[in-house]
């Protein structure tokens, strides 16, 4: 066992584990079953499920004065307890079907609250969703998933496993729930955030290689890794400028799964994953570092996406390439002033330290242009605090070069319920905020008022080659990656959304 799955299996001691499974006839294996969808579907479970349905009688009237969850506030809930057998509760919680055009119809938001409030802390535990359709299955998956965190530094004793079961009414329904896509999800969106709630003196640059390497075994996936002053030597300037000080060297990883003819153009992934960020020399004020371990959380997302397309077989034409680094303080470290060379070959006279991450993509993308020729290119970055104020915690900001792919990510966000919203794409209006006397380019905007979240993707973009005739997709998720403390794994249902649609909508 490597030392990354060491350090990960201990954090797991204290914590929720999730397993797929079917909906059992018979419950009495679990101490409690929180049964969470549409009210209507609610109802349906218990008239038609062999162990509720001699209860049905007792649970309808309760079940139609159960309320739906409040636009914007917890989900409700009804306790029921059964006559002197497991389980000992049942608990209801019905999710509203209202959801406006820019959020997702499954309404994840609710089912994720209900999940992590109502799941009982003692005790075998199922969790059976009840969605109103088919496709509702895998936002609802995902949701609960990242509401059962796996890493806990808890004292006390372990906490028991979590099973989940979906059903749909309906032998037909049933049998077209696709289990290994929703087990693969929710593997993903647990690992993802797992990684992100790692601390980083446990899961640094080298853990994070290990990882990479052991996702590129299950995936059958090629994989190469350059490490410390090769990326200096090979011309990865702004990885580079950025890890150098640390005491573990920064590093790019790609991952490149089997093609499907050879010299078929690639989707192309490219994370941000900066394992802790202080600011540099442009050092954060107490308040803005706590809680900098996130700023991995484009990395994590790729890494744990690219595992579960695998998984589905949805990894052929696509690529991940991962850019490592911790943004720390030392003698080598780089300074406001120096100017570096990325590996579009354009010079960036550095202005603000903290603005690293986009010094890592701009290298990731040139990168992954020159040397795997991609139809898109998508990087993921927990980028810009601009973007919360944008976009909001809920809402990822997105910016491309096409409409399509534009419409596409916000199509596949309510489907997959990661959410984003399209931010300004205006590069003519906007890159001037990046002026230089004496590069091609600073790395921070001179008005912190103008569209900052755009100019920070326009950055990245400007590190394309020069007449790119493939589609760019930009995704800064620095608000949806990190909520009250935890990582989320926001992005992986995305991304793996966009692993079975990128081809057709681009064809």
């Amino acid at each position: 066992m490597t030392l990354a799955a060491q350090t990960l299996a201990a954090q797991t001691l204290a914590a929720q584990t999730l397993a797929l499974c079917a909906l059992p006839d018979d419950l009495a294996a679990y101490d409690a079953a929180l049964l969470i969808g549409p009210k209507e579907r609610l109802e349906a479970l218990a008239r038609l499920h062999p162990q509720l349905a001699p209860h049905a009688a007792a649970l309808a009237a309760p079940l139609a004065d159960l309320p739906a969850a409040p636009k914007g506030g917890d989900a409700q809930t009804y306790l029921a307890l059964t006559e002197g057998a497991r389980p000992t509760r049942l608990i209801f919680a019905a999710l509203p079907t209202l959801a406006t055009r820019m959020n997702a119809p499954a309404r994840p938001d609710e089912a994720s609250k209900a999940a992590a409030r109502l799941t009982p802390p003692k005790g075998r535990t199922l969790i059976a969703l009840c969605p109103a359709a088919l496709d509702h299955a895998e936002p609802l998956t995902a949701a609960v998933a990242r509401a059962l965190p796996l890493v806990s530094f808890k004292s006390g004793p372990r906490r028991p496993a979590v099973d989940l079961a979906v059903w749909l009414e309906g032998e037909e329904a049933q049998g077209a729930l696709d289990h290994d896509a929703l087990a693969a999800l929710a593997a993903g969106v647990q690992r993802a955030a797992a990684w992100v709630d790692t601390p980083p003196e446990q899961l640094h640059v080298p853990q994070l290689v290990d990882l990479a390497r052991e996702v590129a075994v299950r995936a059958g996936a090629e994989v190469d890794v350059f490490e410390g002053e090769e990326l200096m030597h090979m011309g990865l300037g702004g990885v580079w400028a950025v890890g150098k000080a640390a005491v573990h060297p920064p590093a790019v990883v790609v991952l490149r799964g089997p093609q499907s003819t050879p010299g078929a153009p690639p989707c192309v992934w490219v994370g941000k994953g900066v394992v802790y960020d202080c600011g540099g020399l442009s050092l954060k004020p107490k308040e803005g570092m706590e809680g900098m371990k996130m700023d991995m959380g484009g990395a994590a997302a790729v890494l744990a996406a690219f595992d579960a397309a695998a998984a589905l077989g949805r990894h052929e034409d696509l690529c991940a390439v991962l850019c490592l680094a911790e943004n720390a303080i030392g003698p080598a470290a780089f300074r406001n002033d120096d100017v570096i060379t990325l590996y579009s070959g354009k010079t960036v006279e550095i202005n603000n330290t903290d603005a690293e991450g986009r010094l890592l993509l701009g290298d990731g993308v040139a990168y992954a242009c020159r040397h795997l020729r991609p139809a898109l290119v998508v990087d993921v970055a927990t980028l810009t605090g601009a973007q919360l104020m944008a976009t909001g915690k809920a809402h990822a900001g997105v910016v491309a070069n096409d409409a399509r792919i534009e419409a596409l990510a916000v199509r596949l966000g309510r489907a997959s319920g990661d959410l984003v919203h399209p931010l300004p794409y205006c590069p003519e209006l906007l890159m001037g905020e990046f002026k230089s006397e004496v590069a091609d380019m600073k790395n921070s905007v001179r008005d912190r008022m103008n569209a900052q979240s755009s100019c920070a993707a326009h950055f990245v973009e400007a590190h394309l080659p020069e007449g790119f005739e493939g589609q760019w997709l930009h995704v800064d998720i620095a608000g949806p990656a990190w909520v009250g403390g935890r990582g989320t794994g926001f992005g992986v249902a995305l991304l793996c959304a966009l692993s079975g649609a990128w081809r057709e909508a681009l064809a």
